[in-house]
């Protein structure tokens, strides 16, 4: 029998063996669970499909996680999209498709805990061995010392390390602890644009991480990439690393087991409310607070709200709670006419409809009880109210913006209006 080309990538969350991820030449793949792993009552939670507790979980975890070209969506969402994908795949000399290599390549700083590490031939163990068949390995490209940039996502952003207030892609086996977004090419200043919308949720209750604007001459070995003529980048604090330790996380797309290609229309706001009710530790604290990010993405016009840009985290490495939030932008400065947010909400999606009794339908949908919610979005609207027109005024949103997204303030519904 003819053996057949193989990689295999080595899936190891806080030290326990997940699995073993097989990449055949002619694009299939295949992950396959360790038995330490389906074994283990206590193991790390790899995604939320495979905690002890979630429904048909055995039968989860019975069959290998078999998909060709792209990976299954648990891992398919940890790499980047568009035009970042495309200057991987460049780098590597490989399909922009070709996912099993772009994990290898990026497989020790990835988003979350999770590290892929490709095996030689004898480091493959004998059952995996048994359930593929004759195989001829070959080791898949690994990162290089320099030139890492792992996050999942559309726009150019990197994972970059701080030193004496300069940022620097990590060296080989470094952990980046800051995510940096270069501007764009395509719309005006939009650092300063999710600075300020950052900052004004913030002012509304909204948990975020630390956020910086950085000087573009302080950002040391980007790849050669086009840059605009304006002054800043974006800069946000890594909620999944801790000094030297990684924190798991998956977002909503991982979590509903869907592709990036599905985060807009596969999907609504009701599931992820469902989910972080019926599943995360300090279940009533994180539906109150994303019933209070769903009311700001509306308040900021921001309709990028995808599966994406909802996250899940595993601070105790089993029980998933909310993350902080990241990826608010006011989207309609740049889109003319928008008056969508991205998921359904109460059988709703257009901002100026929406009104308390679409948060009422939502909370009801997703099994949470309403009188937990309506304070929570009260208080919102009386911070947004009395701190976000002043604290405007001195945000370095451009001028411009600024007045679009008090237009929309006016616009919204008398439930909602800001000013």
């Amino acid at each position: 029998m003819t053996a057949v080309v193989v990689g295999v990538l080595k899936l190891s969350l806080h030290d326990a063996t997940v699995g073993y991820l097989v990449g055949f030449q002619d694009g299939r793949n295949a992950l396959h669970f360790a038995p330490e792993f389906k074994a283990d009552p206590s193991r790390p939670t790899f995604s939320l499909i495979t905690h002890p507790a979630f429904p048909n979980v055995d039968k989860v975890l019975s069959t290998p996680w078999a998909r060709r070209q792209r990976l299954h969506p648990a891992l398919s969402n940890l790499l980047p999209e568009g035009a970042l994908r495309e200057l991987l795949a460049q780098k590597l000399k490989v399909h922009i498709d070709s996912e099993f290599q772009l994990l290898a390549h990026l497989g020790q700083d990835l988003p979350g805990a999770l590290i892929a590490s490709p095996l030689d031939a004898g480091q493959i163990p004998g059952y995996l061995l048994s359930a593929i068949g004759p195989v001829k390995t070959v080791k898949p490209a690994t990162q290089d010392e320099i030139n890492r940039f792992s996050l999942a996502g559309i726009q150019m952003k990197f994972s970059m390390r701080e030193r004496d207030g300069r940022y620097h892609l990590g060296q080989s086996g470094e952990l980046g602890d800051w995510i940096v977004k270069t501007p764009s090419t395509k719309h005006a200043h939009v650092p300063l644009n999710e600075y300020t919308a950052m900052r004004l949720a913030q002012l509304a209750g909204i948990d975020i991480p630390d956020i910086r604007l950085v000087e573009l001459d302080k950002l040391a070995t980007l790849p050669p990439i086009n840059l605009p003529n304006e002054q800043h980048a974006f800069a946000i604090r890594r909620f999944d690393r801790h000094n030297v330790q990684r924190i798991h996380m998956e977002d909503f797309a991982q979590v509903l087991v869907k592709y990036p290609h599905e985060k807009y229309s596969s999907a609504n706001a009701e599931h992820i409310g469902k989910v972080l009710y019926q599943y995360t530790g300090d279940a009533l604290a994180n539906v109150q607070q994303i019933a209070r990010r769903l009311l700001v993405n509306i308040l900021l016009a921001n309709g990028d709200a995808h599966l994406k840009n909802w996250s899940v985290i595993y601070p105790d490495r089993i029980t998933p709670e909310l993350s902080p939030a990241y990826d608010i932008v006011t989207t309609q400065v740049y889109i003319p006419d928008e008056r969508q947010f991205a998921l359904n909400l109460g059988d709703n999606k257009d901002w100026y409809h929406a009104n308390l009794g679409h948060f009422e339908r939502w909370a009801t949908k997703a099994d949470i009880p309403w009188r937990a919610i309506k304070p929570h979005l009260d208080d919102t609207l009386d911070k947004a109210r009395t701190l976000w027109p002043t604290a405007l005024k001195n945000l370095p949103m451009v001028e411009s913006h600024k007045q679009q997204l008090k237009v929309h303030w006016r616009a919204l519904n008398t439930d909602f209006q800001v000013i």
